[in-house]
Protein backbone atom coordinates (compact mmCIF):
# COMPACT_ATOMS: atom_id res chain seq x y z
CA UNK A 1 0.00 0.00 0.00
CA UNK A 2 1.29 3.21 -1.06
CA UNK A 3 2.23 6.34 1.57
CA UNK A 4 1.83 9.88 1.51
CA UNK A 5 5.97 10.91 1.14
CA UNK A 6 5.74 14.44 -0.29
CA UNK A 7 3.54 17.13 -1.96
CA UNK A 8 4.81 18.92 -4.63
CA UNK A 9 4.16 22.51 -5.43
CA UNK A 10 4.69 23.38 -8.79
CA UNK A 11 5.77 27.42 -9.13
CA UNK A 12 7.93 29.86 -10.63
CA UNK A 13 9.74 30.85 -8.13
CA UNK A 14 10.94 27.52 -5.60
CA UNK A 15 12.56 29.35 -3.08
CA UNK A 16 10.01 32.20 -2.32
CA UNK A 17 7.18 30.04 -2.76
CA UNK A 18 8.73 27.27 -0.49
CA UNK A 19 9.21 30.60 1.98
CA UNK A 20 5.92 31.32 2.00
CA UNK A 21 5.07 27.70 3.20
CA UNK A 22 7.92 27.57 5.74
CA UNK A 23 6.19 30.57 7.17
CA UNK A 24 2.73 29.68 6.88
CA UNK A 25 2.52 26.22 8.59
CA UNK A 26 3.20 25.45 11.94
CA UNK A 27 6.25 23.41 12.79
CA UNK A 28 7.81 23.32 8.83
CA UNK A 29 11.39 25.13 7.43
CA UNK A 30 13.17 25.31 4.26
CA UNK A 31 15.62 22.44 4.32
CA UNK A 32 19.23 24.19 4.92
CA UNK A 33 22.04 24.09 2.63
CA UNK A 34 25.19 22.40 3.28
CA UNK A 35 28.36 22.93 1.37
CA UNK A 36 27.54 19.72 -0.76
CA UNK A 37 24.25 20.65 -1.92
CA UNK A 38 25.98 24.39 -2.93
CA UNK A 39 28.68 22.63 -4.67
CA UNK A 40 25.81 20.42 -6.90
CA UNK A 41 23.63 23.74 -7.67
CA UNK A 42 27.18 25.27 -8.64
CA UNK A 43 27.83 22.62 -10.68
CA UNK A 44 24.67 22.43 -12.40
CA UNK A 45 24.73 25.99 -13.13
CA UNK A 46 22.59 27.57 -10.54
CA UNK A 47 24.22 30.35 -8.56
CA UNK A 48 22.66 29.44 -4.97
CA UNK A 49 19.63 28.58 -3.09
CA UNK A 50 17.54 31.44 -4.52
CA UNK A 51 18.08 30.09 -8.17
CA UNK A 52 17.46 26.59 -6.69
CA UNK A 53 14.94 24.68 -9.28
CA UNK A 54 13.69 22.27 -6.28
CA UNK A 55 13.44 23.62 -2.64
CA UNK A 56 12.34 21.52 -0.09
CA UNK A 57 9.99 22.22 2.70
CA UNK A 58 10.40 19.62 6.20
CA UNK A 59 8.40 19.33 8.93
CA UNK A 60 9.98 19.17 12.06
CA UNK A 61 8.55 16.66 13.44
CA UNK A 62 7.64 14.11 10.33
CA UNK A 63 5.01 14.46 8.37
CA UNK A 64 4.51 15.24 4.46
CA UNK A 65 7.51 17.31 3.04
CA UNK A 66 7.08 20.11 0.27
CA UNK A 67 8.96 20.43 -2.29
CA UNK A 68 8.63 23.46 -4.49
CA UNK A 69 9.21 22.84 -8.15
CA UNK A 70 10.24 25.16 -10.58
CA UNK A 71 8.10 24.87 -13.99
CA UNK A 72 8.07 27.03 -16.81
CA UNK A 73 4.14 27.26 -17.90
CA UNK A 74 2.29 29.17 -15.42
CA UNK A 75 -0.43 28.62 -13.19
CA UNK A 76 -3.76 27.46 -15.45
CA UNK A 77 -7.46 27.91 -13.80
CA UNK A 78 -8.12 26.51 -10.58
CA UNK A 79 -5.94 23.43 -8.91
CA UNK A 80 -6.92 19.50 -9.10
CA UNK A 81 -5.42 19.33 -5.49
CA UNK A 82 -5.13 21.83 -2.65
CA UNK A 83 -4.35 21.81 0.89
CA UNK A 84 -6.45 22.12 3.73
CA UNK A 85 -5.13 23.89 6.51
CA UNK A 86 -7.10 24.51 10.19
CA UNK A 87 -6.88 27.04 12.72
CA UNK A 88 -7.59 28.12 16.37
CA UNK A 89 -8.70 31.46 15.09
CA UNK A 90 -9.31 31.53 11.35
CA UNK A 91 -9.86 35.32 10.91
CA UNK A 92 -6.31 36.34 12.66
CA UNK A 93 -4.44 33.33 10.69
CA UNK A 94 -6.13 34.80 7.87
CA UNK A 95 -5.04 37.97 8.38
CA UNK A 96 -1.31 36.01 9.59
CA UNK A 97 -0.98 34.19 6.08
CA UNK A 98 -2.10 37.46 3.82
CA UNK A 99 0.37 39.36 5.85
CA UNK A 100 2.95 36.84 4.65
CA UNK A 101 1.86 37.19 0.85
CA UNK A 102 -1.42 35.68 0.91
CA UNK A 103 -4.34 36.27 -1.17
CA UNK A 104 -7.89 35.76 0.06
CA UNK A 105 -9.78 34.18 -2.96
CA UNK A 106 -13.59 33.83 -1.05
CA UNK A 107 -14.52 33.61 2.54
CA UNK A 108 -17.28 31.34 3.23
CA UNK A 109 -19.46 30.51 6.48
CA UNK A 110 -17.31 27.50 7.42
CA UNK A 111 -13.56 28.34 5.83
CA UNK A 112 -11.74 30.50 3.65
CA UNK A 113 -10.08 30.18 0.36
CA UNK A 114 -7.17 31.55 0.18
CA UNK A 115 -4.05 31.61 -2.81
CA UNK A 116 -0.62 31.52 -1.91
CA UNK A 117 1.45 34.08 -3.65
CA UNK A 118 1.82 31.90 -6.87
CA UNK A 119 -2.20 31.71 -6.96
CA UNK A 120 -2.31 28.20 -5.60
CA UNK A 121 -5.50 27.73 -3.78
CA UNK A 122 -5.97 26.65 -0.39
CA UNK A 123 -8.55 26.30 2.56
CA UNK A 124 -8.45 27.35 6.16
CA UNK A 125 -10.86 25.94 8.54
CA UNK A 126 -11.49 26.37 12.15
CA UNK A 127 -9.61 24.02 14.25
CA UNK A 128 -12.97 22.47 15.51
CA UNK A 129 -14.39 21.13 12.23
Amino acid sequence: MARLHDIVIDCAHPAATARFWAAALDGYAVAPYDEAELARLGALGFAGPEDDPTVLVEPAGGGPRLWCQLVPEPKRGKNRVHLDLRAAAPEAETDRLVALGATVVARHEDHHVLADPEGNEFCLFPAHR
